[in-house]
């Protein structure tokens, strides 16, 4: 069930880079970022009471919180520098640069959650950076 979940998310993902790309028209980035991010939000809230979650609030700790809200930080980070980048430039050109992500993630992965670099990981991410480069030039 993970890999379905990832398609489909991969799927939004690119319907996302598409559809801000038209709304953001005329609008200025951090204004488009923060609507978004209302939408995110109730959306997220939705499912929370939805499925009936929202109890589980008083049992997340200290830690759990201090790393969500960093993640948090991250991710209004993220929106922010990919919302103004897809602005000023093609979505052909952002949105690999973006997925860069991927081979990030994977190094910090290697070194702070101690998560297994094999060679394929290796040869994978240097593939995703020359697949970047050759979208990009």
């Amino acid at each position: 069930m993970w890999f379905v979940l990832a398609l489909l998310s991969a799927f939004f993902a690119a319907l996302t880079s598409i559809l801000a790309k038209v709304g953001i028209e005329g609008v200025n980035s951090n204004l488009a970022t923060a609507i978004r991010t209302v939408v995110v939000v109730v959306m997220a809230w939705g499912m929370v009471f939805l499925t009936n979650a929202q109890s589980g609030i008083s049992e997340i700790s200290q830690k759990s919180w201090l790393f969500l809200i960093l993640s948090g930080l991250a991710t209004g980070a993220s929106w922010l520098c990919y919302y103004k980048a897809l602005q000023l430039g093609s979505a052909s050109k952002v949105v690999p640069i973006d997925k860069l992500s991927v081979v990030i993630t994977l190094v910090l992965a290697f070194v702070f959650l101690h998560e297994q670099f094999t060679a394929k990981s290796l040869i994978g991410c240097i593939l995703i950076g020359i697949g970047t480069l050759v979208m990009v030039l």
